[in-house]
């Protein structure tokens, strides 16, 4: 029994060392890079309710340089172009993105919205943002893997 749990011990810490276990310590992966969208989350009391993979081509791509960041979005359902461009900051497990510019419908929203607040969960080839309430619990996410 004690060599089973020690291997497991093992198991468990080689993961995490050399794993894309999810952390939100900015310090141990980076953000720079290409990221596309591969499925979205949905929150009810803290714990995800619903979770909804891409369909039928849709694609949704972030890509992160030097305090910038840049989105794009095909939706072949959706007549709307969906982009945007601005600057972003990590600090703290927060990612704080801030758009400049963006598409026609996005930039509705941006004339209400200029900054969007995540929590941050950073793995070495992934991660997810989430949005959070007032109280500090998760409403939505959305989960990334890295493509370059």
């Amino acid at each position: 029994m004690k060599t089973l749990f020690l291997v497991c011990f093992y198991v468990m810490g080689a993961t995490l060392f050399t794993g894309d276990g999810l952390l939100n310590n900015e310090d141990s992966f980076t953000l720079e890079g290409v990221w596309e969208l591969e499925n979205q989350q949905m929150y009810e009391n803290g714990m995800i309710s619903e979770t909804l993979p891409n369909q039928n081509g849709y694609r949704q791509v972030k890509m992160y340089s030097k305090g910038r960041v840049m989105w794009t979005r095909n939706d072949p359902a959706d007549t709307n172009e969906w982009f945007g461009y601005g600057t972003y900051v990590v600090k703290d497990g927060i990612l704080e993105e801030r758009l400049e510019y963006a598409s026609g419908p996005m930039m509705r929203i941006v004339d209400t919205t200029r900054v969007f607040r995540f929590e941050l969960l950073l793995g070495a080839n992934s991660y997810q943002q989430r949005q959070m309430d007032e109280d500090g619990n998760p409403t939505e996410g959305e989960s990334y893997k890295r493509i370059e």
